[in-house]
């Protein structure tokens, strides 16, 4: 090319070759973690628990690998399925951390599974970019995803604690290994823990709502929509549970179906919200 020396014109033939490539990573590592997910999810019992293991622990490293570029690499972007993909490797990870001390939570596929639609839906899903946010976006962000993440471990240690429940009525060998009463304990543990990072978040919201959402002219204060509403409906639905366990001892179906109710409300609260604006409405939030 006229005006241009040797190296300048073999780097111009170079960059929109290189380019793509770079573009494609989180793409391939998204489709690696799926099949690393997919091994221990489709053989289920089939497969030795060491190999199964290995499988899924590859499958988290990558999906960390996920996460960590579309963070860090370039301008990040957030929507449902960024939001699910992390709320899945939060639970990975703290299965992975529980089950070095209960191995015998029979949740190895399951989760195997959640992982690897939650990460092919993220990237099918990338979500909007995040320009010029505040500093306190961040930390919001973080706190919101934290207790997603223990409502979700949660709701999984309550099905297991229904399910044992049920095989113990119907005299059936009930395979979890892990006791009624620790299952029980595990769950309301993950609850307490979430429900302080869940009010955290909203007071974050609260305090901060002029540096997140913009100024409103009306001081500290919530941006009252859909997704407010429900993160507050999932709270009081949360805080009812807690005072009932503490007061009067709930537990069992109460329990569990007030713990459904809580986590479906806050499912609805980001989750939904912008699956509807970005899936079925295709506006930007």
């Amino acid at each position: 090319m006229p005006g241009m020396s040797v190296e300048d014109d073999r780097a111009a033939k170079l960059y929109p070759m290189i380019l793509p490539s770079a573009s494609l990573a989180p793409a391939v590592l998204s489709v690696a973690a799926a099949i690393a997910y997919a091994v221990p999810a489709a053989t289920a019992t089939r497969m030795r628990v060491a190999a199964a293991r290995a499988s899924l622990v590859l499958g988290w490293l990558l999906h960390a690998l996920v996460l960590g570029w579309g963070l860090l690499a370039g301008t990040p972007h957030f929507g449902f399925a960024p939001a699910l993909s992390m709320t899945a490797w939060l639970v990975l990870t703290i299965y992975g951390v529980e089950s070095r001390l209960l191995p015998q939570l029979p949740v190895r596929w399951a989760l195997a599974a959640l992982g690897g639609v939650a990460v092919l839906l993220a990237l099918a899903f990338p979500g909007a970019p995040l320009h010029d946010t505040s500093p306190w976006l961040p930390l919001h962000l973080a706190l919101g995803i934290a207790s997603y993440g223990l409502f979700a471990t949660a709701v999984l240690h309550a099905w297991l604690m229904t399910r044992a429940e049920k095989q113990i009525r119907l005299a059936t060998d009930a395979h979890t290994g892990v006791p009624l009463l620790m299952l029980e304990r595990l769950t309301f543990r993950f609850v307490t823990v979430g429900f302080v990072l869940l009010s955290a978040t909203l007071l974050a919201g609260w305090l901060f709502a002029e540096a997140l959402y913009g100024p409103t002219g009306t001081g500290p204060g919530w941006q009252w929509d859909r997704k407010t509403v429900f993160s507050i409906l999932s709270w009081l639905t949360f805080a009812v549970l807690l005072l009932g366990r503490a007061r009067f001892g709930w537990r069992g179906r109460t329990a569990v179906r007030f713990l459904y109710a809580g986590s479906g409300l806050l499912l609805l609260a980001y989750v939904g919200s912008r699956f509807v604006l970005e899936v079925i409405l295709r506006r930007a939030p």
